[in-house]
């Protein structure tokens, strides 16, 4: 299938203001691209490059003063099917891991591993290891916290969703990749597109967050927040929790003025004639 991938986030800034966006499509899918995927800015402004230390295509630039657009339309192949799901996958002792995956498995600064240990014990520590460890974790987020975006705010972390109960996606991951994390499975946060292809109409376009954990030889995706395989995820980063793949971060003050995210189904013959 071919899936229609777009943003177009406006600010306005009071006075020049350095910026890092995080925008592109994740390297493990630029070969599905079928349109290219740039950054574009209006006014245009010279934009830099970059991969960070977790494989995350990064674009820096100076915001000047005033109004700035940042847009992009681009066209994705996509498999068409559901995330891989694998029952059978096997926790890996931390004695074997691969040493880059090590840090997934400390707190960081949204996931307080050393404060939700024992809570994690308590809860899961008598399930059986591997994937239905890590599912029994995903549906009892799901279960128990309750989605709204009324309750968000920026300095959520997993603990206080854990005494809340409520929260938008990223603290439902957080709070699933820091149960994980306690019970030494390597999780990990990620962010990008996922729209309502093959389910029901959930109102606008955003950017949506999951998690991966390591089991058996590789990542796997899941997703505390809607707690069932999906079509059509598109990743653009992956850190240790939301503050490692912010959408944009800016070193000066501006307002966001503008936010509206497109990932619409298409035709592929439709994209042929356009």
């Amino acid at each position: 299938m071919l899936i229609r991938l777009g943003y177009d986030i406006r600010f306005e800034v009071p006075m020049p203001a350095p910026m890092v966006a995080l925008l592109n499509v994740h390297p493990s899918r630029a070969r599905d691209l079928r349109e290219p995927d740039e950054l574009r800015t209006e006014p245009e402004v010279s934009v830099d490059h970059y991969t960070d230390s977790f494989g995350n295509h990064c674009c820096r630039f100076l915001a000047p003063e005033g109004a700035i657009r940042l847009w992009n339309n681009t066209l994705i192949e996509d498999s068409g099917e559901v995330d891989a799901q694998s029952p059978a996958a096997r926790e890996v002792p931390i004695s074997e891991l691969p040493v880059e995956n090590l840090r997934y498995l400390l707190a960081s600064r949204y996931c307080e591993v050393d404060l939700l240990s024992n809570v994690a014990v308590e809860l899961f520590g008598g399930i059986t290891p591997g994937w239905e460890r890590v599912q029994a974790i995903c549906s009892w987020v799901h279960q128990k916290v309750v989605f709204g975006y009324n309750f968000a705010r920026p300095t959520k972390t997993a603990l206080d969703v854990y005494t809340e109960r409520v929260g938008v996606c990223r603290d439902f991951q957080h709070l699933a990749i820091a149960f994980c994390r306690s019970l030494n499975i390597p999780a990990r946060y990620a962010t990008g597109y996922l729209g309502d292809i093959g389910v029901p109409p959930a109102g606008p376009m955003d950017f949506s967050a999951w998690f991966e954990v390591y089991l058996e030889d590789r990542w796997w995706t899941f997703d505390a927040r809607h707690n069932q395989p999906r079509i059509g995820r598109v990743l653009i980063a992956t850190g240790r929790d939301a503050a490692d793949v912010a959408i944009t971060t800016s070193f000066g003050s501006t307002r966001l003025t503008q936010f509206d995210v497109i990932t619409d189904e298409v035709r592929e013959e439709a994209s042929v004639a356009s």
